[in-house]
């Protein structure tokens, strides 16, 4: 009788234990993507259309490694400003968690924007863009791949320049430049 109490105490601690309810970006980019405010988009490579056999070998390792970009972003206006600072304010604690890692930050006070990646130096997991404006609203960008590193990002905006970027899949977030 002792034992099942037990094992049954152990399970009930185990499935405790692995529920994690630690926010992260991904649980918040799910939480918010059907709401109103929100507009949210998932882009492929796709949307680069480039000339796959004109890349050098450094760019297409670049372009392999990168998987797809989600977007999540909120349109701010004078009705929600109080919602917005509210979100601003979650996406911010979410990126002090220390897996996220700082790059490089731009701006002061309310309007900036934010450069972090989850990973290792060699290999990234995620890059985090994280910008807002007051009047505007904010975006949160993750860029998500395979082996990523600094280098391929900065190859990857070399053949960001050079592609015919699919205007079709960004259209949801024209309501954002509205």
């Amino acid at each position: 009788m002792k034992t099942n109490i037990f094992i049954s105490a152990l399970l009930v601690l185990m499935t405790l234990v692995s529920c994690n309810s630690e926010p992260s970006l991904q649980k918040y980019f799910v939480e918010n993507t059907e709401k109103k405010d929100f507009i949210s988009l998932d882009v492929s490579p796709s949307i680069l259309n480039v000339d796959k056999a004109k890349l050098s070998a450094e760019q297409s390792e670049a372009l392999h490694s990168f998987d797809k970009m989600n977007i999540l972003a909120f349109k701010a206006n004078d009705k929600n400003q109080a919602q917005f600072e509210t979100e601003r304010t979650k996406i911010k604690a979410i990126l002090k968690n220390p897996k996220y890692q700082e790059l490089m930050k731009v701006g002061s006070g309310k309007d900036g924007a934010s450069v972090s990646f989850v990973g290792t130096d060699d290999d990234i997991e995620e890059f985090v863009i994280f910008a807002n404006r007051k009047e505007n609203g904010f975006a949160v960008v993750r860029v998500l791949g395979k082996n990523m590193n600094p280098n391929n990002i900065m190859t990857l905006m070399t053949v960001l320049k050079e592609s015919k970027i699919d205007m079709e899949q960004l259209k949801p977030l024209q309501q954002l430049v509205k």
